[in-house]
């Protein structure tokens, strides 16, 4: 006994501690936001950004170093409010930033050049300015990017393949904390220590004459034209065509602030090369219609399309999922509070224009809509027929059904609900004084009656009983009393 109560004992230690230790680690069934597993251990937010700290603690900052960087938050409904790159010059002097690239790596481990420097370009004071093009100041920037920074990553500074600067933010061992949309922060250097930190306010510098590009001339002199394609981006497709291949097409928007020369950019589709031309104005839409290749209708599996300019560097991709409708698109309609771009399938079919949203088609006369299945459906005659009080109209059938109510029915004075026909009924009047009429309980009656007649079979068992036993009854009872 004694042995049993110390191994009773032992165990419930053992369980204590467990439960401890499951306690400290998840909060509410899941791992805790503010940890990270490395080596089997949980390490925090503050001691990942400790870490940081200890890997660079060498303030001898390179010429050109990323200062600050602000993923945008949603603000009063605005989304992206905010976002900003913030590159320094640190060597009083003009610098070339031909070859210059911002880029940025996602949590999934996908890099993509968020800005290219044109050949021309030279940074000539003490900052420049970076804001994402749909941003509400995007006006209050030396240069415009098109694609959003999310919460959490690695922003890059490159000079052609060489890696200036970088800073991460993914709360893991080594990097900072990613930043959270419940608690708006900029991420700053400080440049006395070469160190990040999260500021709840930061400004940034705005130098107006830091940057500038010298003026290019084409072959004919007729002003800039970009021989590239950084900053363009897809914005809508549509592979699931209603006859022909010849309607499906590839959209490709250009939100930089000159126009683009699309000679040397390809399309790549299933590991193949396409290659595209022509000229696309700021802010203007490029539309390619396939040549030498068509696009999977509805794919069973998400289909690739990447943008890449001449030197092979991918400048945009997008994947289109199963699920495309005969006749709908696939577009870009925005972006959401993470700064995600958000895509979906529309009827509202707009190439070479901004893109807008329609969940059904449209149907043609005499059809309507069947809104379980998105399909046009052929509309009755009596489709503007109006329903009584208490009823709707089936569009789909014509008639008219009346409306599911929860409320209990009420019968005037004098009348009662019966329960099982849900119908008034009228109260019997005594010939002399009157008296309430209650509805009867026929369950009650049935109830008794059955019970009338189960006790009736039992008595008449037991008298068959007697008489079939009454020989042996007497002799027992002779037996037991004489």
């Amino acid at each position: 006994m004694k042995k049993f109560i110390i191994g009773v004992s032992v165990l419930g230690g053992m369980l204590v501690a467990i439960f401890g230790f499951a306690t400290n680690v998840f909060a509410d069934g899941a791992l805790k936001d503010d940890a990270v597993w490395e080596d089997d251990a949980i390490v925090d937010d503050e001691t990942a950004e400790d870490e940081a700290s200890e890997d660079e603690t060498d303030a001898n900052l390179p010429e050109l170093f990323i200062k600050a960087v602000n993923p945008g938050y949603t603000v009063g409904g605005i989304t992206n409010t905010g976002e900003m790159i913030e590159i320094r010059n640190s060597s009083g002097k003009m610098i070339s930033l031909a070859g210059a690239t911002v880029g940025y790596t996602n949590s999934s481990g996908n890099y993509s050049v968020l800005y290219e420097f044109p050949e021309n370009s030279w940074i000539t004071g003490e900052s420049i300015l970076l804001r994402l093009a749909s941003s509400p100041n995007s006006g209050l920037a030396a240069v415009n990017y098109t694609k959003t920074i999310a919460m959490k990553g690695e922003l890059n500074l490159k000079l052609g393949e060489d890696a200036l600067d970088s800073v991460c933010f993914t709360g893991k061992t080594g990097c900072y904390k990613e930043f959270k949309s419940a608690s708006p922060t900029v991420l700053v250097r400080n440049e006395e220590t070469g160190l990040f930190e999260h500021l709840l306010e930061y400004e940034p510098v705005y130098d107006e004459g830091g940057y500038f590009v010298e003026e290019a001339k084409d072959e004919e002199g007729l002003g800039e034209v970009r021989g590239h394609c950084r900053g363009l981006e897809f914005s809508e497709l549509l592979s699931y065509y209603e006859a022909s291949r010849s309607e499906q097409f590839i959209e490709i928007h250009n939100s930089n602030p000159e126009q683009v020369m699309l000679d040397g950019c390809v399309v790549r589709y299933k590991n193949k090369k396409y290659v595209i031309s022509g000229v696309v104005g700021p802010d203007e839409y490029f539309v390619y219609y396939p040549q030498g290749f068509s696009l999977t209708k509805n794919p069973t599996n998400s289909n690739l399309l990447e943008l890449v300019d001449e030197d092979d560097a991918v400048v945009d991709a997008i994947k289109y999922p199963n699920g495309q409708k005969r006749g709908a698109s696939y577009a870009m309609l925005g972006y959401d509070a993470a700064g995600e771009e958000i895509w979906k399938t529309t009827y509202l079919v707009t190439p070479g224009e901004p893109n807008g949203f329609q969940e059904f088609k449209t149907c043609e006369s005499g059809k309507v809509i069947n809104l379980a299945t998105g399909n046009c459906v052929k509309a009755t005659s009596v489709s503007t027929k109006i329903c009584p009080a208490g009823q709707y109209l089936n569009i789909l059938t014509g008639r008219c059904k009346k409306k599911e109510s929860s409320e209990v029915k009420q019968c005037k004075e004098g009348y009662y609900l019966n329960p099982e026909t849900g119908r008034c009924k009228k109260i019997k009047e005594n010939s002399g004084e009157k008296y309430e009429v209650k509805p009867e309980v026929y369950e009650e009656n049935t109830s008794f009656v059955a019970l009338y007649i189960v006790i009736g079979v039992v008595v008449v068992g037991l008298m068959v009983l007697i008489f079939q036993f009454r020989h042996e009854i007497r002799k027992l009872w002779h037996r037991v009393f004489r």
